[in-house]
């Protein structure tokens, strides 16, 4: 039985299924399904909008579940999900960038950003958003989402009748170049991901390796790359300096080339570290190393963390003045 006689029959079922389990995070996009029944509707299909509603229900109710997961596990939801998932590692600070750029109303446009969406709905419950809100904001959302495709589906049916027909005409090898596209997406996500982690490859420090220089009055030069947001949840290292992974270069520049600087972050594989690590050796420094397994190696070796706000960090705007 092909897609459309499923759609037929199962329609409604099948668009809450598709858009349900995209949220969760599987490879497995909702779009084809909600192109095909947008197409379908005019011809015994259901009607767009209640296509429209249900694929907005599926979304909303799956992306509960993920809040539900960041209010659970707190920010080790983050880690596990960009582990787990085919975007790059960088995608916590990227996706956290966007959420103190924009707040709560990044959930009205986040769905349409690839490799976003599901570490702003864990922020949203790591982070405690009242549930009203992120309800709200996140079915207008949901909405835009899945009527986007359902609306083109219905006004370009004829292409799409054409499209499913050449499929049908080529029997096996037109379900062959079908699965055979859906599994191109995949290994290509894949393949981008495994070439970013290449270029992130350089030697770490651990965190009693970096325990050992300071005690020894070695005094290395720390840099914490996260989010404010990160660093009052999390707490700091004592003494670390706050920068952006992008203008880290900047604020380094009144130190020596041959300093031992160490950043920190809180990613999956030190991602945003290592990305101020190469921006670093960009500009001529020689000895950088990410901190490996962040904040919270550090904690679990324990050393002290400090309370972000109390003192504890310096600033880059203070760190250029000194």
């Amino acid at each position: 039985m092909d897609l459309t006689s499923l759609l037929l029959q199962y329609g409604l079922i099948l668009v809450f299924a598709s858009a349900f389990i995209e949220q969760l995070g599987l490879p497995i996009p909702s779009y084809p399904v909600l192109v095909l029944a947008g197409a379908l509707s005019h011809a015994g299909g259901d009607p767009l909008p209640l296509i429209i509603a249900v694929g907005a229900v599926g979304v909303v109710l799956g992306d509960l579940v993920v809040y539900a997961a960041g209010v659970r596990f707190g920010r080790r939801a983050l880690s596990v999900v960009c582990r787990l998932s085919m975007a790059r590692d960088n995608c916590v600070r990227r996706t956290e960038d966007k959420f103190a750029r924009f707040g709560p109303w990044a959930l009205l446009f986040v769905k349409f950003l690839p490799g976003f969406a599901l570490v702003l709905i864990l922020l949203s419950g790591v982070t405690r958003l009242a549930i009203p809100l992120f309800v709200l904001l996140d079915g207008i959302g949901a909405a835009a989402y899945v009527a986007l495709p359902v609306i083109l589906g219905n006004i370009f049916r004829d292409a799409v009748d054409s499209a499913l027909a050449t499929v049908t005409q080529w029997g096996e090898l037109g379900t062959a170049v079908v699965i055979g596209a859906l599994a191109l997406y995949v290994i290509l996500r894949l393949l981008d991901r495994q070439l970013f982690i290449r270029r992130l490859r350089m030697a770490r420090i651990s965190a009693q390796e970096l325990a050992g220089l300071i005690d020894a009055g070695r005094n290395p030069i720390i840099f914490d790359v996260r989010t404010a947001e990160a660093r009052r949840n999390e707490g700091v290292i004592p003494g670390s300096i706050n920068a952006h992974p992008d203008e880290i270069a900047l604020v380094a520049g009144r130190f020596a080339r041959d300093a031992e600087i160490i950043v920190y972050c809180s990613c999956p594989n030190e991602a945003s570290a290592a990305m101020a690590a190469l921006h670093l050796k960009r500009a001529g420094f020689k000895k950088i190393r990410p901190l490996l397994g962040g904040i919270e190696a550090w904690g679990q070796a324990g050393r002290p963390i400090e309370v972000a706000g109390m003192g504890a960090a310096t600033s880059a705007l203070q760190a250029a003045r000194h």
